[in-house]
């Protein structure tokens, strides 16, 4: 089980990125199409379009980690914005729960579930 402190921020990437991504890749898709700087100590989620993996990026002041799951079996429930959002930020709690397999209907989460 992960766990993240609670102060820290959680990016949720809602389009499907090229898993062969590695540490610059998923940096480049968190400047460019998420429109936020890595090195600001937040961690980025993205998925494939399968929705069978599943990669973190974190960057803790000294380095850049990738994280990275795939199941062997089922799917990642993510989470679809109901605007042209291309991130979510969650509470680390949400990330916990999705990355568990906890199905977040349809991205309509509670308020307390979103940041």
């Amino acid at each position: 089980m992960l766990a993240f402190p609670a102060a820290i921020k959680i990016y949720v990437a809602v389009q499907p990125v090229d898993m062969r991504k590695q540490f610059n890749g998923l940096w480049a898709a968190a400047q460019e199409t998420l429109g936020e700087d890595p090195k600001h100590g937040a961690v980025f989620a993205f998925i494939n379009k399968e929705r069978t993996r599943l990669k973190l990026l974190y960057w803790d002041g000294t380095g850049v980690w990738v994280l990275a799951k795939r199941l062997e079996q089922g799917r990642f429930s993510w989470p679809v914005p109901s605007d042209d959002r291309a991130k979510l930020a969650l509470a680390p709690e949400a990330l916990a729960l999705l990355v568990g397999g906890i199905e977040l209907k349809h991205g309509s989460l509670k308020p307390w579930y979103e940041r």
